[in-house]
């Protein structure tokens, strides 16, 4: 009887611990806008011209730009992961030359209100921090 109390124990915390780690990904899931960034200490702002949005599933997301009389195009990618405050992203897809094809890069995010910060490190070196509008 002892056994079978300790698997079951066992049994809620390994449910429990998989229930955590598929609601953090749930934070990111729905379509988001950027609203501007900081490139190296450079400040960017979103352009006037076309938008830039990234969809998050579960487990996956892309990127389209879109434009006003013209094809939104897909231009980015990738799946990723969510532990702590960190997000990992691998890019398994870009429409232009990259050099984060397959590798993983780590962005610290913080969600405040509707606004999604993601800071990291590229693999050209570049200190990025994006923000990002949840529109859906």
């Amino acid at each position: 009887m002892k056994k079978l109390s300790h698997l079951l124990m066992l049994l809620i915390a390994l449910i429990s611990f998989t229930a955590s780690a598929q609601n953090k990904n749930n934070l990111l899931q729905g379509t988001w806008q950027f609203n501007g960034g900081t490139y190296n200490g450079k400040t960017d702002t979103a352009s006037l011209q076309y938008t830039m949005r990234r969809v998050y599933t579960s487990s996956n997301f892309n990127a389209f730009a879109c434009q006003k009389g013209y094809k939104t195009e897909r231009y980015e990618a990738g799946k990723y992961r969510i532990k702590r405050d960190t997000c990992f992203e691998t890019q398994t897809y870009s429409s232009r030359p990259s050099q984060a094809i397959g590798k993983t890069i780590a962005y610290t995010f913080k969600i405040s209100k509707k606004e999604l910060i993601l800071s990291g490190k590229l693999p050209s070196g570049m200190l990025v921090e994006e923000h990002w509008k949840k529109i859906k």
